[in-house]
């Protein structure tokens, strides 16, 4: 039996905030964090939008979903991210002491994994959910880049 809200459900709900990104102009990364199935922030990349290097998805997310919680720490939160997010996002995720990343596709060059960055030590991770179509997304605009 499919639940109809598992971390493919959440997944497609950050693939749609990285085509919004997409059609900004932005690197199409896109993010959502979760409570008790519900969606508390969704957010996309925005650093070109706002000239801002920090303005990654997840970091927008952070900030929202702790506004919302009225509190810095996101216990019982997941994140879904369509993009194994970069050392500077780690980092952010390490402090909000967040209980699940799901990510999408893998960044070998620029992911926190390669950089040694760590996660907090009780944050559960799964990858590649929706990798194809997260991975696409990112070809895609690339492509178009190079035109």
């Amino acid at each position: 039996m499919v639940l109809p809200f598992d971390d493919t459900y959440f997944m497609k709900k950050a693939l749609q905030e990285a085509e919004a990104a997409f059609d900004k102009g932005e690197i199409p990364v896109g993010a959502v964090i979760v409570v008790k199935d519900r969606i508390i922030a969704r957010s996309h990349n925005l650093t070109e939008q706002l000239t801002d290097v920090t303005a990654h998805s997840e970091m927008q997310a952070i900030t929202a979903a702790a506004n919302f919680l009225g509190g810095k720490y996101l216990h019982n939160c997941t994140m879904y991210v369509t993009l194994e997010p970069c050392q500077m996002c780690a980092g952010a995720l390490y402090w909000s002491q967040i209980s699940k990343i799901v990510y999408a596709a893998n960044d070998p060059k620029r992911g926190y994994a390669a950089m040694g960055a760590q996660l907090h030590p009780k944050t559960e991770v799964i990858s590649g959910i929706l990798e194809l179509e997260a991975s696409d997304l990112l070809n895609r605009f690339f492509e178009k880049l190079r035109k």
